[in-house]
């Protein structure tokens, strides 16, 4: 009987380890979007789901940053447009490596633009399917000018295909229901906005985000500035009370 070395068992396979000479690029120098249009949804899209999940410090929310799904393989990379995971630490990263959070993402939508839409529906979708991203979705900005349809969502069944998810059309106005994310996506005149069911508020974009801000601060503003004024005027109307012999009400 031959007896293993340090209680190994050569029946378990061996986990690949990460060659620490090889380099990731976090960049490849390209614009972030081709147009302003693709820029503006990918943008308020993200920002919005920044805020939706602020106060979550195990969910990621990102746009166009490199993912890199096989280990010691840079070539392996894909940079969704937008993309949520669950489970994982809410911090800054160059790059997001699917073997080093142990997971890849949830939700992805990728904005379709003239080059890119074609392999956005094919490759980048078998490359999503394979890495196990539970939804992928689609939206051309350009009111379906550019992919032929203005949003598709698809989820992963139990065999890892992607599975169409129903997308309704109201007056023009196409919605479509994330599971992953809890949230109602619409979609109209090149404008993709979310809307939470349950608290019933629709997802605000960075210039909502600041402008609510700011009406917010300015109507505490207003309220003070009219106590100081009220207090001002019940001080002088006290003081001229006394001065002519008067205690006023509830004084002393």
């Amino acid at each position: 009987m031959v007896t293993q070395p340090f209680g190994l068992d050569y029946d378990t396979p061996r986990v690949p380890e990460e060659d620490p000479n090889i380099f990731y690029p976090d960049s490849d120098d390209e614009p972030m979007a081709e147009d302003d249009r693709q820029r503006r949804v990918m943008i308020d899209v993200s920002e919005s789901l920044i805020q939706h999940y602020a106060d979550r410090p195990d969910v990621y929310v990102s746009a166009d940053i490199f993912v890199y799904y096989e280990m010691n393989n840079p070539n392996r990379k894909v940079a969704p447009d937008v993309l949520v995971s669950f489970g994982v630490k809410n911090r800054e990263r160059l790059s997001y490596f699917t073997w080093r959070e142990g997971k890849s993402p949830d939700f992805v939508l990728e904005i379709a633009s003239p080059n890119t839409w074609r392999r956005d529906a094919t490759e980048k979708r078998d490359i999503y399917a394979a890495m196990g991203v539970t939804e992928y979705w689609r939206f051309d900005n350009n009111r379906g000018q550019v992919a032929r349809r203005v949003l598709i969502g698809e989820r992963l069944n139990a065999a890892g295909e992607y599975e169409p998810i129903i997308i309704s059309q109201d007056d023009g106005t196409l919605r479509g229901y994330s599971s992953v994310l809890g949230l109602d996506l619409f979609a109209q005149d090149g404008v993709l906005r979310m809307h939470d069911p349950v608290s019933q508020t629709w997802l605000r974009n960075f210039r909502e985000e600041i402008a609510a801000r700011q009406i917010a601060e300015d109507r505490a503003q207003f309220a003070e500035e009219r106590a100081h004024t009220a207090e001002d005027r019940a001080a002088m109307l006290e003081r001229m009370l006394r001065e002519h012999g008067i205690t006023p009400p509830n004084g002393d």
